[in-house]
């Protein structure tokens, strides 16, 4: 498995396993894609993307934007075929150093309050919440949902 950075010839691979992660984890709750090519390259143009790769195609990736000593880490999306893998923690990890070598000293994300597994992946890695933000009114949901903010101190 190779890391790297995506670039916007990734954009449609990219936006591929985003929805085919999204619509796996969170096809309960949201009925549509999660993404849209639009959507990857305004993405793209302010922040990045690193991705795991390897000769089976893209196996992973999650999106980061450095905001002065924060870090916002979004998007964390395995192939549905690759998941429990490591795939996803290896991702984080990399995202984590990424960031700190950047000058960041925080991360932070958001995780839909129903995702407990998320959650708890999150967790595990030393991220606790720090608050809550509502969903997007604009974008239907068939079960009630907020946003759980969370944080962690990066090394």
């Amino acid at each position: 498995m190779q890391l790297r950075m995506a670039g916007n010839a990734d954009a449609e691979v990219l936006m591929d396993l985003i929805n085919s992660a999204f619509r796996k984890a969170e096809g309960f709750i949201i009925d549509r894609d999660r993404v849209d090519l639009e959507v990857v390259h305004s993405l793209l143009a302010k922040g990045e993307f690193l991705v795991a790769d390897d000769e089976g195609g893209l196996a992973g990736c999650v999106y980061l934007e450095l905001r002065g000593e924060r870090a916002y880490l979004g998007l964390l999306s395995v192939d549905p075929a690759r998941q429990k893998a490591g795939v996803g923690s290896m991702l984080m990890r990399e995202a984590e150093l990424r960031c700190a070598r950047a000058g960041c000293r925080f991360m932070d994300l958001k995780t839909i309050d129903l995702r407990k597994d998320n959650q708890a992946f999150y967790k595990r890695r030393g991220y606790v919440e720090t608050g809550t933000e509502p969903f997007p009114s604009e974008l239907p949901t068939k079960l009630p949902c907020h946003f759980v903010t969370m944080s962690k101190p990066l090394p």
